[in-house]
């Protein structure tokens, strides 16, 4: 066991190095899905099943480690759990097969790494709570960082879902076109789903308070700010009548 808690700080070591590195490529080459998808990325799949065996793993992972744990009756872990698994079941199961898109966009070596990181995450996280930690105690519940955290983390599921709503509904069935989306926080910024998804798990490892948990919304912001600030500019140069006032991610600031 000595030797997988040696294992698991260098892999930590390793998420923060890695979103580094992620945060400077991504603002110079945007991750090719989406309005920036690129052929020349290869072999591609379509949105929805790449998606799906994506964000798969961060659900198994993470149910493997809470079982195998020593913390399956501890009502805080089981908390934890059930949090991660209303964002990740969403995700998984839900999100991809509300998509409309038909055509093979997604580049197969963008999901292969998606696969990586997200079981990997998993794995940080799901052994931390439920195994290598000290058990949280039922007062946990009343402590302001969980308080708190929960509130964050709950305020970006809801803005990421809204935001997720609003940007499928903005296209007819068979229509391909980019639009401008409106309404939510779209109102403010141009990217609220990603802004929502930063949210929640800078929500996450607050309420959590563990570094596992500040390793992942690390890594997420590291993903996340670079591609929002890349379709704030894509909007503005493609849509001649953008909202000037509108900012990149952050509202009223930038």
């Amino acid at each position: 066991m000595a030797l997988e808690k040696i294992i698991f700080n260098y892999l930590l070591i390793f998420i923060f190095a890695v979103s580094i590195l992620v945060f400077i490529i991504l603002f110079f080459i945007p991750a090719p899905y989406g309005k920036f998808t690129r052929r020349e990325w290869g072999l591609r799949a379509n949105p929805k099943i790449a998606w799906f065996i994506m964000e798969l793993p961060a659900v198994i992972v993470i149910l493997i480690c809470f079982f195998s744990g020593n913390k399956v009756t501890n009502p805080v872990a089981i908390v934890f759990l059930s949090l991660w698994l209303l964002h990740y079941i969403q995700r998984t199961f839900f999100y991809p097969f509300l998509q409309k898109s038909n055509k093979d966009t997604f580049p197969i070596l963008l999901i292969v790494f998606s696969i990586l990181f997200n079981g990997l995450n998993g794995y940080l996280n799901g052994r931390y709570l439920f195994y290598f930690s000290e058990d949280y105690s039922i007062s946990w519940f009343t402590d302001p960082r969980f308080i708190i955290g929960i509130i964050i983390f709950l305020s970006g599921y809801i803005i990421n879902l809204n935001s997720d709503y609003i940007l499928r509904n903005l296209r007819s069935p068979g229509e391909h076109t980019y639009k401008i989306p409106v309404g939510g926080l779209f109102r403010y910024i141009s990217s609220p789903n990603y802004f929502g998804e930063m949210i929640e798990w800078i929500g996450w490892a607050i309420l959590t308070w563990s570094l596992p948990g500040f390793a992942f919304a690390v890594f997420t912001i590291a993903n996340l700010a670079p591609r929002a600030i890349a379709s704030h500019r894509w909007y503005l140069k493609t849509f001649s009548d953008y909202p000037k006032k509108r900012k990149a991610i952050i509202p009223f600031i930038y």
